[in-house]
């Protein structure tokens, strides 16, 4: 009888470990990672000006600016989806994304959506390039083939998105005074 509950225990944890947070679905049926966050000590302008500074200095390299108003950013970026082996990792694909942010005195919120894969393939020098231009959809199910391979991909989108998302938080919660580089001091050896 022991052994028996101790098989259902092992189980029923294994089970529920096994499950991976996924996507929620906005309006139009479209994959979003949304939160909202409650910041009382900031007001709306603070907010607007770290997040403006997030996507201009922080994240240049992979989101451009798109529009702004007196309380919301709009901005689209990339990131790259890798797929790893045993040890060995290579890029497998990019998403493209849109990111959303809007403040409020005390809270803001943000999100991503209009995310598009497109899968990289070898070219004949050997770097991983991408095999077209027009991305699919993360919402589209795939044929049962590639379901695992998918799967993989939404997983691994959501993970990164995640990671950005609490990159973002802390980097509204944080001030860019604290983080000045302090000026360097030049050391003389010829002077004691």
């Amino acid at each position: 009888m022991k052994y028996i509950t101790l098989l259902l225990l092992i189980a029923c944890s294994i089970d529920l470990s096994a499950q991976q947070k996924q996507f929620t679905k906005d309006d139009n049926g479209k994959f979003i990672y949304y939160k909202v966050v409650d910041s009382q000590s900031l007001s709306k302008d603070t907010l607007l000006q770290r997040a403006k500074s997030f996507i201009n200095t922080a994240y240049k390299k992979s989101m451009t600016q798109e529009s702004i108003t007196d309380s919301s950013v709009l901005a689209k970026g990339t990131m790259v989806i890798d797929k790893t082996v045993l040890v060995v990792g290579h890029p497998s694909g990019e998403v493209s994304y849109s990111f959303m942010f809007e403040a409020r005195n005390g809270k803001y919120r943000f999100w991503f959506t209009d995310l598009l894969y497109i899968p990289y393939q070898r070219d004949r020098y050997g770097n991983f390039v991408a095999t077209t231009k027009t991305g699919t959809p993360l919402e589209r199910s795939p044929g049962k083939l590639n379901a695992g391979a998918w799967k993989d991909v939404v997983n691994s989108t959501y993970n990164k998105l995640e990671k950005l998302g609490d990159e973002f938080k802390k980097y509204l919660a944080t001030s860019k005074a604290e983080k000045a580089k302090k000026k360097t001091e030049t050391i003389s050896t010829k002077k004691w």
